[in-house]
C-alpha cells in the first residue's frame, strides 16, 4: 500500500512539475506555431520540400538540422510533426524531423559539452544528425507501399492558395520561434517577460496588418484541434512516468550500465526511450548517473534515446501515424542508440 501511495505521489509531482514549468514556456508556443503552419503554409510548400517529389538530400538535410533552431523536447515537437505530416510530408523526412527536433538543438549540445566534455557533445551532435537521417530512410523503406497510398492524392502539387509572401512567412514564423527560444532560455525572468511582450506586440501587429478575414479564427481553431489531439494523452503519459520513477532508484539503474557492453547500452537506450526528459534535464541526469559509475558508452546511448522518445511521446505518435510505424520508430531509436553508444565507448577504450 505504501508503494502505491509513493507511486501516486510521484505521478502527481511529475505532472505538477510539468504543468508549472514546461507547458507555458515550451509546449504552448509550439502549438501556436503548428496551428499557424496548418493555416498559412500550403500543402504545396510542404510537399515541395518534404513530399515524395522532393529531392531526398534537401528533405532529409533540412529535417535533420531543424533542431538546431528550436530548443524543443520530444513532446514539444509533436504538434509540429503532426502539422507537416498531415500536410503531406513524406514519412522519412517527417520522422527525421521528429527525432532531430529535440535531439540536436544548440542549447542541448552546448550543455552536454560543458557538463560532460567536448567529446561527448560532439559525439551527441554528429550521432544524432546521422542517425536521424538513417532512421528516416529506413522508416520510408519499411512503409513504402502504405506511404504511396497515403500520399497518392498529393503527388500533384495543389494550387497555392495563400496570399502571404515568402518574406512575410519567414518573418512571422521567425517571431514565433523567437518567442519559443526566449521563453525556454536562461534569461532573467524580467528580461524574458519584456522581450516576450515585445515579440507578442510585433506578432499582434502582423496579424492585424496582414491577416485576411477568417485567418486568425482558423489559426486558433487549428491550434485548439492540435491541443485536443496531443495534450490528454501526453499528460497521462507524464503521470505514468512519474509513478515509475518514484520507485526506481538511480543507483539500481547505474548498476546495470557500469560497463560498455551491448547489454548495458541496450538498457540505457531502453530507459532513455521510455522515460520522459524535459528539455536540457537529460544532461544533469546523465552526469549524476556517470558520477555513480555509468560508463560513457551507455551515457551517450541514453542521451541519444532520451530526449527524442518517451512514453508520453510514443502514445501521441501512435495516434498520429499508427502503432506499426510507432513501434518501428521506437525500435530503430533503441537499436541505433545502442550501437552508437557501444561504438563510442569502445573508441574511448
Amino acid at each position: 500500500m505504501q508503494t502505491v501511495v509513493v507511486m501516486l505521489n510521484g505521478g502527481v509531482k511529475e505532472l505538477l512539475n510539468y504543468l508549472s514549468a514546461h507547458v507555458i514556456t515550451c509546449l504552448v508556443p509550439a502549438f501556436f506555431i503548428a496551428g499557424a503552419m496548418a493555416v498559412l503554409v500550403t500543402k504545396g510548400a510542404v510537399i515541395k520540400y518534404f513530399g515524395v517529389q522532393a529531392k531526398r538530400w534537401v528533405a532529409y538535410g533540412v529535417a535533420s538540422v531543424s533542431g538546431m533552431l528550436l530548443a524543443v523536447c520530444s513532446c514539444t515537437v509533436l504538434p509540429l510533426f503532426a502539422g507537416i505530416y498531415s500536410l503531406g510530408a513524406g514519412l522519412g523526412p517527417a520522422v527525421t524531423f521528429l527525432y532531430a527536433g529535440p535531439a540536436i538543438n544548440i542549447l542541448a549540445i552546448a550543455l552536454t559539452g560543458a557538463a560532460l566534455g567536448w567529446h561527448m557533445g560532439v559525439a551527441r551532435g554528429v550521432g544524432a544528425i546521422l542517425f536521424s537521417i538513417v532512421i528516416g530512410i529506413i522508416m520510408s523503406a519499411l512503409f513504402i507501399k502504405t506511404e504511396q497510398e497515403r500520399l497518392g492524392s498529393m503527388e500533384v502539387l495543389p494550387e497555392e492558395t495563400s496570399e502571404k509572401s515568402g518574406a512575410f512567412l519567414v518573418a512571422f514564423f521567425g517571431v514565433m520561434v523567437a518567442i519559443l527560444v526566449v521563453s525556454t532560455s536562461k534569461l532573467a525572468p524580467g528580461i524574458k517577460l519584456a522581450v516576450d511582450v515585445g515579440l507578442l506586440g510585433v506578432l499582434a501587429y502582423m496579424v492585424r496588418r496582414y491577416f485576411i478575414e477568417g485567418e486568425f479564427q482558423s489559426w486558433m481553431y487549428e491550434t485548439w484541434s492540435l491541443v485536443k489531439l496531443v495534450v490528454p494523452t501526453l499528460l497521462v503519459g507524464v503521470f505514468l512516468v512519474g509513478m515509475v520513477t518514484a520507485v526506481l532508484p538511480s543507483r539500481w539503474i547505474s548498476g546495470f550500465v557500469g560497463d560498455n557492453t551491448l547489454s548495458a547500452n541496450l538498457v540505457a537506450s531502453v530507459i532513455g526511450a521510455l522515460f520522459y526528459f524535459s528539455t536540457l534535464t537529460e544532461v544533469p541526469i546523465v552526469k549524476g548517473l556517470m558520477d555513480l559509475g555509468m560508463n560513457q558508452g551507455p551515457a551517450l546511448a541514453l542521451l541519444l534515446a532520451g530526449p527524442a522518445v518517451s512514453i508520453p511521446n510514443l502514445l501521441v505518435i501512435e495516434r498520429i501515424m499508427g502503432w506499426k510505424r510507432t513501434t518501428a520508430y521506437f525500435l530503430l531509436v533503441v537499436i541505433m542508440a545502442t550501437l552508437t553508444g557501444w561504438l563510442y565507448g569502445a573508441f574511448l577504450l
